[in-house]
């Protein structure tokens, strides 16, 4: 019998026809635009992150997004009340329109790019913000938007008067069948099912859907198989892509053969030369053990994480910069990592330098590349490369992982020569 691999099997969406290799979406621009083209170049699908697209613009595009924005807002940067902080929904709608359209202007290929669309990026504004980044992505031409960080239970309403509804491609990220079953009960009086559903598992990197004590009893294929099975039955033909955990393209096809549609990986592609992680930062990632990564509940958007420990956002007591970023801002102005800073200050008044332990100031470090989010098997890295005359990891391009996973067989990885 055959071994079979990646390759002999196709990502089947609409009309199309591609490589069932989907890279993940990871933000601050860790997914950049050049690792999302080369996954459309390569028959794939790529995706950007819509996280913090002002900054992004700002460093991307010489825009001033940020600096104006602190300007606005100086005057409460020594204020706890954070309630007066919005952004302008016409600079988030030209920030977006500027990555989304110069990403898609250049696009190459038979493959697609998508937009990771964050409910979580609550701005002080959740349903307003999030309507005009969808908006303005689908007007900027992008192939798809997946949804993500959330439930989005009331996100297809915000798009469905779009004219490139029903054109684009829409997609959902859930952890469980039930989470699934609640977003199509929810959106079923827009009359437009997903065209894909990424099940996220408990190994994935980022922020996790599942709770902070209770992470590991779960398992990614059982999951992705409950999801398979439910939809089979309900006669939905919707194709179910994996995440979490799929390190070879060996492991990819295992859940091709179960009937996934496709598979999403990130982990890897976190040490190509394409991703917009500093390099220094690419080392950390290859040098780490398994006992220097853990899920702990630092961030103040309630999920936990996973990243490495030596992330230098741990523990960081920053004052709060909503005056500039403030994407974590709840309705009502709020964000857990205020509320901990403050408690801090309080309780070491005369201190010069504070420390924050149980919460972080996302934003900034996010921003920063001071938290260093990452897969489980983030440990295994060093084993796909080869170390340098200096000692140094060798950084890998995106085609050369995007190649191993899909011609890889027998758990083989694919070293640079």
């Amino acid at each position: 019998m055959t071994t079979k691999c990646v390759d002999d099997y196709r990502f089947k969406l609409g009309t199309r026809e591609l490589v069932p290799i989907m890279i993940g979406g990871m933000g601050v621009d860790i997914s950049t635009a050049d690792l999302a083209l080369a996954a459309a170049r390569l028959g794939g699908v790529g995706h950007i992150s819509d996280a913090m697209l002002p900054t992004v613009a700002d460093r991307r595009y010489d825009t001033k997004f940020v600096k104006e924005k602190l300007k606005k807002y100086k005057y409460n940067v020594e204020n706890t009340d954070k309630t007066d902080i919005k952004f302008d929904l016409g600079v988030i709608e030209e920030a977006t329109r500027l990555h989304v359209g110069k990403t898609m202007a250049a696009k190459r290929g038979d493959g697609m790019v998508f937009i990771n669309c964050m409910e979580k990026l609550t701005m002080n504004a959740p349903k307003e913000t999030l309507k005009v980044r969808m908006n303005a992505a689908l007007d900027a031409g992008i192939d798809g938007i997946t949804l993500a960080a959330g439930l989005h239970l009331g996100s297809l309403a915000l798009i469905e008067d779009h004219p490139r509804f029903r054109d684009a491609k829409l997609g959902i990220i859930v952890s469980s069948l039930r989470a699934l079953q609640l977003f199509l009960r929810k959106n079923s009086r827009s009359g437009r099912l997903p065209d894909y559903v990424v099940v996220e598992g408990p190994l994935a990197g980022g922020h996790l859907g599942f709770g902070l004590e209770d992470w590991s009893k779960y398992d990614l294929a059982t999951i992705t198989a409950e999801v398979i099975a439910w939809l089979k039955a309900e006669h939905l033909d919707i194709p179910v892509i994996p995440a979490g955990g799929i390190f070879t393209g060996s492991d990819a096809t295992r859940h091709l053969k179960a009937g996934a549609g496709a598979v999403q990986v990130a982990t890897r592609f976190t040490v190509t030369k394409e991703c917009g992680l500093p390099d220094d930062v690419k080392q950390e990632y290859f040098k780490a053990s398994e006992g220097d990564i853990e899920v702990n509940g630092i961030s103040p958007t309630g999920y936990p994480m996973r990243m490495l420990k030596k992330s230098p956002g741990i523990g960081s007591g920053i004052r709060p910069n909503c005056e500039a970023y403030g994407y974590i801002l709840d309705s009502n102005g709020k964000c857990a990592y205020i509320d901990a800073y403050n408690r801090e200050v309080t309780a070491q008044p005369d201190a010069k330098k504070i420390k924050v332990w149980d919460k972080t100031c996302l934003c900034t470090h996010m921003r920063n590349f001071d938290i260093w989010t990452c897969g489980h098997y983030t440990y295994r890295l060093k084993d796909t490369t080869r170390k340098d005359d200096g000692g140094n990891y060798r950084l890998l391009s995106a085609e050369h992982v995007f190649r191993d996973y899909q011609f890889s067989k027998e758990g083989k990885i694919l070293l640079p020569e």
